[in-house]
């Protein structure tokens, strides 16, 4: 006969096999308070065997009644307990093929500030998977809602602009009719790091179609990319010279770019050479972009005469060890030497 144990604030949970089942059986019967069993379920669900067993037992659907609660303790209990099923892939997964997806974006507007901390939790981690970011591009309009109008901590903040970015990069186009760029350029200027690196990465992803970079000229994004390039944190130095790579593709970003004087600021990051492998390592994502903005403003007669100047930085590029480094460094050098 099965024994079990019980905990304060907890249900009794059964030893072995029978602790999942159990439990989800008192979701079933709604007897008394759920909120206890919840909080077991989120104690077992930390173990990758009893997760193994939520997900392909087929329990995760029963959610579905809890999120949808009268009692705002029982939803936020389910939504950390799906928090916790979307820290494994196997658990993302199972919330993909769910049903769970529409009443968890209701609960966007939760009253709860956790509760909704957890759904961000819980659709960004979706999110991480392409399925799952292509799954929540219906939702992308209210997220952008959401955005505009801050009244999020920034933790949350945070974890949309990500929700976001992944979107985006599957497809840009819902973002970029909800007001994406503007909205986005907004939070270029925020005070916290992460969120100004963030709300780059979004906007990389919104100005990959030309659609996008022609945003970023119109909007005045680029003097504030301009700016987010000397920025001390480097991987906001490098999302903002991915948009600026991106915006010089197009007449418009190569002539603004230059207007601005983009040009010194990109060789600046391109000269420095870090000695230790891992931070060249971290840099290299940064490096590659400068080099392609380079290329692309290099197609420009002004960007090409500026840049003869300083083809002995370019070619120092070429003997870096990094293949696709050496590469961008050797079509660099070919567009600015090119002549009619």
């Amino acid at each position: 006969m099965a024994g079990s144990v019980t905990l304060p604030g907890r249900a009794a949970v059964a030893f072995g096999r029978w602790s999942v089942p159990l439990l989800f059986g008192q979701l079933d019967r709604k007897e008394g308070c759920l909120v206890p069993v919840l909080a077991s379920l989120c104690d077992l669900i930390h173990d990758p065997e009893k997760l193994y067993q939520t997900v392909t037992g087929g329990f995760v659907e029963q959610l579905k009644v809890c999120l949808e609660d009268e009692d705002p303790a029982v939803r936020r209990k389910t939504c950390e307990l799906l928090q916790l099923l979307t820290g494994h892939s196997t658990g993302r997964q199972a919330l993909l093929s769910s049903s769970l997806l529409p009443p968890l974006s209701e609960m966007l507007d939760d009253s709860s500030s956790s509760c909704r901390r957890n759904v961000h939790l819980v659709l960004n981690g979706i999110a991480q998977l392409p399925a799952g970011a292509h799954a929540l591009l219906p939702l992308v309009p209210k997220l952008m809602l959401k955005l505009s109008q801050e009244e999020e901590e920034e933790e949350v903040e945070v974890l949309l602009l990500s929700t976001l970015s992944c979107c985006s990069r599957v497809d840009a186009l819902p973002a970029l009719a909800s007001d994406g760029v503007p909205l986005l350029g907004r939070k270029l200027s925020h005070s916290s790091p992460s969120v100004r690196r963030e709300a780059a990465a979004a906007m990389m992803a919104l100005s990959v179609p030309v659609d996008g970079k022609q945003q970023v000229c119109e909007e005045q994004i680029l003097p504030v990319l301009v700016d987010l390039l000397q920025d001390d944190d480097l991987e906001v130095r490098t999302n903002a010279a991915g948009v600026v790579m991106n915006a010089a593709i197009i007449t418009a970003g190569k002539s603004l770019s230059l207007e601005l004087n983009v040009l010194p600021v990109l060789l600046d990051l391109l000269s420095e050479r870090p000695e230790e492998e891992e931070e060249r390592r971290r840099r290299k994502a940064l490096v590659l972009y400068c080099l392609r903005a380079l290329t692309s403003l290099a197609e420009a007669p002004k960007g090409r005469r500026l840049l003869r100047e300083q083809l002995p930085l370019l070619e120092r590029r070429t003997e870096d060890r990094d293949q696709d480094i050496l590469r961008a460094a050797q079509t660099a050098i070919r567009v600015v030497t090119w002549t009619p």
